[in-house]
């Protein structure tokens, strides 16, 4: 496969028509929008069938840096209407061989980190309290998300307490404190 070939392919499979291949192709940032493009539609899509070929594509792109982000894109869509933990494992690790074609190993490990920080947050929204050793091994970005949204006030007291910097301790504490949170929590 081609850089040419793979970009008009995820194109025309994505049902976009507007971005001309051969400017994508000569410009690694028409390129990249294009990609974030491709992961929307596939990320929108009930289908999980075309996910794998997907990021296989964006991976082969030169431009590493661009194809991390993309990938990162998908992960965060998929993981956005996952109906739980196991079906976000499920799907996960059909990509991660996937992952292994970066020769980057941070943009690996991001990706993987990515994956396994939204294991944990369906995790924590299916019901599991996390202890603080769990919570340490999440990304601080994680920690942000969930002391901002989570509902469980078991999860924002351990943020409050134990979270990795004093922002997201705060943030849950005064979240935890909620009179609104409370009222739809209790």
């Amino acid at each position: 496969m081609t850089l040419r070939s793979d970009v008009a392919e995820l194109l025309a499979g994505a049902g976009i028509a507007d971005v001309d291949v051969d400017d994508a192709v000569a410009d690694e940032h028409v390129r990249s929008s294009a990609y974030r493009r491709v992961v929307l539609v596939a990320a929108s899509s009930r289908s999980r069938a075309r996910d794998r070929a997907i990021v296989a594509a964006i991976l082969r792109d030169p431009h590493e840096m661009g194809a991390k982000t993309a990938v990162v894109a998908l992960v965060d869509g998929i993981a956005a209407q996952a109906a739980g933990p196991a079906e976000f494992r499920q799907w996960s690790a059909e990509l991660l061989p996937e992952i292994d074609a970066l020769k980057t190993a941070v943009y690996r490990e991001f990706i993987r980190r990515r994956v396994d920080d939204w294991l944990f947050s369906l995790s924590v929204e299916d019901g599991h309290v996390p202890t603080p050793v769990e919570l340490a091994k999440v990304t601080d970005w994680m920690q942000r998300v969930l002391a901002d949204g989570s509902t469980s006030l078991a999860v924002l007291a351990l943020l409050a307490e134990s979270g990795s910097s004093k922002k997201i301790r705060n943030i849950a504490k005064n979240r935890a404190g909620s009179r609104e949170l409370r009222r739809a929590t209790g």
